[in-house]
């Protein structure tokens, strides 16, 4: 079937076939997540009406438009296809993009696009942003992206999208709005900013990285791996390659506020139908139906 656009709006939630690269959709209430994750293989995640994107692992054509990236590591099913991209958007006389990921990988990442300028001999504008465990990136005047610390066998980082929104203070709720305006001409701050986590992206880590950062556990979206799901699999292993298991999630179950829980990153080792009945044992409900299976 020839690639359709209009196919993602009439067909939500359906995993299709873009003219170079397969991916998969889902929306929940009025933001879009799609990308596609298997682990050795490729990551790559994308918020349209958020303008941004986690991993560069591939790049589907329609991905292009999408200016800001967060990288979480630099493993190269996660980092692959920065260059491409970033010679697509050239080529389409793009603004160079915004590429954040973690600031011990810059210089190679400098070095790698470097080479590959002089392989294609053409010219690999973006701008290279180092992000360490505690920094804030703002989006705009309603988000900012907080980076978090994560737990992997090289540096890595999480992410988390924040709403933020100005509110009255409590204490002057009962006052007039000309009393309101007066104290704010007076100097006085009458507002304070209020957050919400609205996506959580935690990218290869060990369950550390859920435990280390609260907010993962409390935002509307979370996109998280779980690359081992079998019995056989022992956790001490797993954890020492810095990756979580499905029994580290049974842990850690009354913890997940989240809205949408998106579990991905799975093992080669497994086939799909493995990976769906081992879940579906040990979750019936699906964790009240919250829980989705990027497969």
């Amino acid at each position: 079937m020839p690639y359709d656009p209009a196919f993602e709006v009439r067909h939500p939630n359906k995993f299709f076939m873009s003219p170079d690269i397969p991916y998969r959709q889902i929306v929940h209430h009025g933001l879009t997540v799609e990308g596609y994750s298997r682990a050795a293989m490729q990551t790559f995640w994308r918020l349209p009406e958020l303008k941004l994107g986690f991993d560069l692992g591939a790049q589907p054509w329609g991905f292009m438009g999408t200016p800001k990236w967060f990288v979480s590591h630099s493993h190269m099913d996660h980092l692959l296809a920065l260059p491409a991209y970033v010679a697509r958007r050239r080529m389409m006389k793009m603004e160079p993009p915004s590429i954040y990921l973690p600031e011990n990988a810059v210089a190679n990442v400098e070095r790698l696009l470097r080479a590959f300028s002089h392989l294609d001999r053409g010219r690999l504008p973006c701008v290279l942003h180092g992000v360490a465990p505690g920094d804030e990136i703002p989006l705009s005047r309603e988000l900012v992206v907080s980076v978090h610390e994560t737990f992997h066998t090289l540096p890595s980082v999480g992410y988390v999208v924040w709403e933020r929104r100005k509110k009255l203070k409590e204490e002057y709720l009962h006052l007039t709005p000309d009393e309101i305006r007066d104290l704010a001409v007076s100097g006085v701050e009458v507002s304070a900013e209020r957050r919400t986590p609205k996506v959580a992206y935690l990218g290869d880590s060990t369950p550390q990285g859920f435990d280390a950062n609260p907010a993962m556990y409390e935002a509307e979206i979370l996109i998280f791996e779980m690359t081992f799901v079998a019995r056989r699999h022992r956790r001490a292993r797993i954890h020492k390659f810095g990756h979580i298991h499905l029994s580290d999630v049974v842990e850690r179950r009354e913890k997940f506020h989240n809205q949408l829980l998106i579990a991905s990153h799975f093992s080669t080792r497994y086939h799909d139908r493995e990976i769906e009945s081992s879940v579906r044992q040990t979750f019936p409900d699906m964790m009240e139906g919250r829980l989705i299976l990027w497969l």
